[in-house]
């Protein structure tokens, strides 16, 4: 007889079975057969919950051993009713019953009253992450939207508020009002995009003063000094002074929570300094020794930071990741010797934003000394060169797998191409600006020429590795880049899994391939932020913006196209201005090329009158793409609009998001109505799907 995997035992399927974290994987596995199925349901303990409120009895009771439940990605999303109605208090009880175990819970609270109906549901909740885009009450008292928190998770540990809209003066208010539940928390995250200004200095020490034993602290803040109550040493001081054990430190200021792209002719200066000091800065380091991660964005000029980043080194020796903005003189780089940033040796990702003085000796120096890196980014620095990452890279072409170059002024896209040339067999995540300067098209062939300089001064680097390169025009030349004929380098990406790319509203993509991307075997998933204003933009001179080019990707599965930041008229264009109907019509042409399989949208806006909504050329453009099995769309949407997307065979999971500030309130419009997304909702899930 022969034996199958029914015939081993149950303790051996389970250690294999378990094994497997990644989702998809574990429900792939669970089709095997009956025994993994049950080890499957048995042995999750994390879920999010898709659906409708309303339908009860499709509650999944298999899952007993969850531990962390996400219902913000219920149906209909964010709505007010949700968790308020007649039946509230029995869907509560229901979702007690299927996950009795449930300790971290992630939930949209509208209102206070969902919160008063769940959480006593789950009486050993230790983590709680709130989302709500929607405006808050302005009659509530300080701190009321998040009063049931504090009185029903005596045990809570956790408070993620990163999504979550809230007044600055709700925390201190709340903290201070349960000073039991505060001490005891570990995690704080205040890192929202949604405030209008950051906390101010008193309100920093006030939940830093309430929450000591915190580990992790995520805020936004305000470091400008013409405001009052601004971020300064004292402040500093009293966070490390407050809460000595924080291992994960953000301080952000609130102008760089945006997606903007900043100004690449900036001399990377701002008008004031910030009120932090060389003196501030160590003392606040050598507060902090078992710091792990460390983000000082500040917009606002931090200057002659070397010394202070050196004491970094010494105070803080566990810091594994760091990020700077708007911090001066990092690394001076004075006759080889290595000294700011660069002396931090244990460094595994290092962001650099906005720093106006580093130069490419800088980042070379940074290549020395932080020899450990797997992740860097830099951000607004003007003065560096092609030749200086191309040098940093090489320096770390054993470790560097991610890789960020965003608004250098001295680096187009295809010299950050070739910067990364050394590591281009390794690396796994990359995000380039599409700025196409240096490219000449003619006839569809782009050229650019080699710098001969910089092709000799790298050839010590690879002289180990005995490769020998040549250039098409420069037969004589050793570099480590080959020629494909139109002096444009050619050689697979072969791990490049992710790309990330921002271009300015009416460029073209089509250049992106090539440019150098054109052999990226395994990339699997592309984010495309478009930014920039139409109202002010001539009409485009090609008729689609250029997704078909990426079809050459064979494994290309996921797309985030984001033109949330693409600013244009809704409805009242006026004579020869495009409306953003005919702006989205542009960029979503071509899309049907793709074989993807999860599309994350976010269409373009008019803030004037708050309406980020599908239009029906978008719609349209978006039911041709037949393989898609997920379609989010952050923003709005007719009905009869989303019954084109039922023409996709195989489309299962489709939902809209209003997640930006201020969301729209009148939830009885025709775009956003419950009624309609019960509709859809219904018509998507009576079709035959074939799996």
């Amino acid at each position: 007889m022969a034996t199958t995997l029914n015939d081993l035992p149950d303790v051996i399927l389970s250690i294999i079975f378990t094994s497997v974290s990644d989702a998809r994987a574990r429900n792939s596995l669970s089709l095997v057969n009956r025994k993994f199925l049950a080890l499957e349901r048995s042995t999750r303990t994390s879920l999010t919950l898709r659906g409708n409120a309303r339908d009860i009895y499709m509650i999944p009771t298999c899952f007993r051993s969850v531990t962390q439940l996400d219902l913000s990605l219920l149906s209909p999303w964010g709505h007010s009713d949700l968790l308020s109605s007649a039946s509230s208090d029995l869907l509560a009880h229901a979702l007690r019953l299927a996950f009795p175990l449930v300790t971290s819970l992630t939930v949209y609270a509208r209102s206070p009253s969902t919160l008063h109906i769940l959480l006593p549901q789950w009486p050993r909740l230790n983590h709680v992450k709130l989302i709500r885009w929607h405006q808050r009450s302005p009659s509530s008292h300080l701190g009321n939207d998040l009063v049931p928190l504090f009185e029903h998770c005596q045990a809570l540990t956790s408070i993620d508020l990163s999504s979550f809209y809230y007044w600055t003066e709700d925390i201190p208010a709340v903290l201070q009002a349960y000073p039991s539940v505060s001490k005891a928390l570990t995690s704080l995250d205040l890192l929202t995009v949604s405030i209008t200004d950051g906390f101010k200095s008193g309100e920093i020490q006030e939940i830093t003063a309430a929450c000591t034993s915190l580990t992790k602290f995520l805020l936004v803040c305000i470091f400008d000094p013409s405001y009052i109550g601004c971020v300064g040493d004292e402040t500093l001081r009293a966070i490390a002074a407050n809460c000595p054990k924080l291992r994960v430190l953000h301080l952000v200021d609130r102008a760089s929570l945006g997606n903007t792209r900043g100004e690449p002719e900036d001399d990377g200066y701002t008008k004031e300094d910030a009120r932090i000091s060389k003196v501030g800065l160590v003392d606040f380091f050598a507060g902090l020794p078992l710091l792990q991660e460390l983000v000082l964005d500040v917009c606002q000029n931090v200057r002659d930071s070397a010394v202070a980043l050196e004491a970094l080194h010494s105070k803080c020796p566990a810091l594994k990741l760091l990020k700077l903005g708007q911090f001066h003189g990092i690394c001076m780089a004075v006759d080889s010797q290595l000294d700011g940033v660069a002396l931090c040796s244990g460094l595994e990702s290092l962001s650099i934003k906005n720093s106006a003085d580093l130069t490419d000796m800088g980042l070379i120096e940074i290549g020395r000394g932080c020899c450990k890196l797997a992740k860097f980014e830099v951000e607004g620095c003007k003065k560096i060169t092609m030749k200086g990452m191309r040098t940093m890279a090489s320096l770390l072409h054993k470790t560097l797998i991610e890789v960020k170059i965003s608004c250098c002024k001295s680096i187009n896209a295809v010299e950050s191409l070739r910067s990364l040339e050394p590591i281009q067999d390794r690396i796994e995540k990359l995000h380039i600006d599409c700025i196409w300067d240096g490219l000449e098209e003619d006839f569809g062939i782009f050229s650019f020429e080699l710098d001969d300089d910089l092709c000799r001064s790298v050839e010590h680097e690879y002289a180990s590795k005995k490769k020998k390169c040549k250039h098409s025009s420069h037969p004589d030349s050793s570099s480590c880049m080959q020629s494909n004929g139109n002096g444009i380098f050619s050689k697979s990406w072969d791990r490049l899994k992710y790309l990330s790319l921002w271009i300015g509203v009416g460029e073209l993509l089509t250049p992106l391939t090539m440019a150098g991307l054109d052999d990226c075997p395994n990339l699997e998933e592309i984010r495309i932020k478009v930014e920039g204003d139409c109202r002010s933009g001539h009409k485009p001179s090609q008729r689609e913006f250029g997704l078909s080019c990426l079809a050459s990707y064979p494994r290309l599965s996921k797309m985030q196209l984001d033109c949330s930041d693409t600013i244009g008229f809704a409805l009242t264009a006026p004579s020869g201005q495009m409306d953003l109907s005919l702006w989205e019509r542009f960029f979503l042409n071509g899309i049907g090329n793709l074989s993807l399989y999860e599309l994350d949208y976010w269409p373009p806006q008019d803030r004037d009158v708050n309406q980020r909504s599908l239009s029906l050329p978008g719609a349209g453009l978006l039911a041709e793409c037949l393989s898609m099995r997920k379609l989010f769309i952050h923003g709005t949407a007719h009905e009869h609009f989303m019954m084109f997307l039922l023409r996709i065979p195989n489309l299962r999971d489709v939902q809209l998001r209003e997640d930006y500030y201020p969301a729209p309130e009148n939830d009885t419009c025709t775009e956003m109505r419950v009624g309609s997304c019960s509709r859809f909702e219904h018509a998507l899930n009576r079709r035959q799907i074939l799996d």
